[in-house]
């Protein structure tokens, strides 16, 4: 859907590192990148969006492992019967009437299947991370000392946008490799009725959720998404953070030399913050039948100290 538009070249998208750089703009020491246009106001603003009281999750459920896709869940299970012999307290060995069930989790949550949330530290370009640290704060044993997703400890609770791109084409998703680019965003807008404004999450449906309920997760890195030439708009509109129901970039991404765009110049130029893998057809449902785009988003990382993300279930509400 590129025929006719004239696309930013590699050299110019290179530039994007510095031209949409938002290092040093909140402080030297700022790890919260986008997520500073989230101010008390636009919270306040994003609780107006509630009209209606309805909730729905913008989650996949995490299934069990023989049906994960690229990313990996081991979920051994420890089912116990009442008077369970090997518990360590003993004031539970002789209750008779008691029983438990309990897992160990394992998730390697980066990946084209579980929804998860991208902190700055995620992605390193030039050996460099967000407001110009070293990649060498990441440890391998330790984690990340900057930019974690600890940084949104406190959540991420804003008006989030539903922009439907499957809708604004008339198709029922976009095909793998199909980019979107800022005039789909605008058309979204005008016929939503909906602005996206300073702070807002936006979510973005290609209609890949759709695909995957009816015919099941893909098995290649062929995608539809973001084009490195909404990059721009975004920071002009001072999205706090985006969404899609795929991994974020178009795939192929149409750059010898940058595979992933989205990724590389959002996190670590723009301190950008990236929800992958949403299932949106609830979303997108409840929006067509209330009428509304908009809602109130609230997204809660697990606080694992380190790392460069967490999955995550986001709650938008209308």
């Amino acid at each position: 859907m590129a025929v006719g538009r004239a696309l930013p070249t590699q050299d110019e998208v290179l530039g994007y590192f510095e031209a949409l750089s938002n290092w040093g703009r909140w402080g030297d020491d700022d790890e919260l990148g986008t997520l500073n246009h989230i101010t008390d106001d636009v919270r306040l603003a994003a609780a107006r969006s509630v009209r209606h009281g309805r909730s729905v999750s913008c989650a996949w459920e995490v299934a069990v492992p023989e049906e994960m896709e690229r990313a990996t869940t081991s979920c051994p299970c420890f089912a116990d019967l009442p008077g369970a012999e090997s518990m360590p307290l003993p004031g539970f060995r002789n209750d008779r009437h008691w029983g438990y069930s309990n897992e160990r989790l394992g998730i390697l949550f980066h990946g084209n299947t579980i929804t998860h949330l991208d902190s700055p530290c995620h992605i390193f370009w030039d050996g460099q991370m967000y407001n110009g640290r070293s990649h060498s704060l990441v440890d391998a044993t330790t984690g990340s000392a900057w930019a974690a997703v600890t940084a949104a400890a406190n959540g991420i609770v804003t008006r989030g946008v539903l922009l439907d791109i499957a809708k604004v084409r008339d198709v029922p998703w976009l095909e793998a490799g199909q980019g979107v680019y800022p005039e789909d965003l605008e058309e979204a807008e005008r016929r939503q009725g909906v602005r996206v404004r300073p702070g807002d999450a936006v979510l973005l449906r290609t209609g890949y959720g759709r695909a995957r309920h009816e015919a099941g997760p893909t098995s290649d890195f062929t995608q539809a998404g973001w084009h490195a030439s909404c990059l721009p708009w975004l920071q002009e509109r001072e999205v706090a953070l985006i969404g899609a129901d795929t991994p974020q970039d178009v795939q192929p991404s149409g750059y010898d030399d940058l595979a992933m765009p989205v990724h590389t110049v959002g996190l670590a130029a723009m301190g950008l913050w990236l929800l992958d893998n949403c299932d949106l057809e609830a979303c997108a449902a409840t929006a067509a039948e209330l009428g509304q785009w908009d809602f109130h988003l609230a997204v809660a990382p697990v606080r694992f100290a380190g790392t460069s993300g967490s999955p995550v279930n986001p709650i938008a509400t209308f």
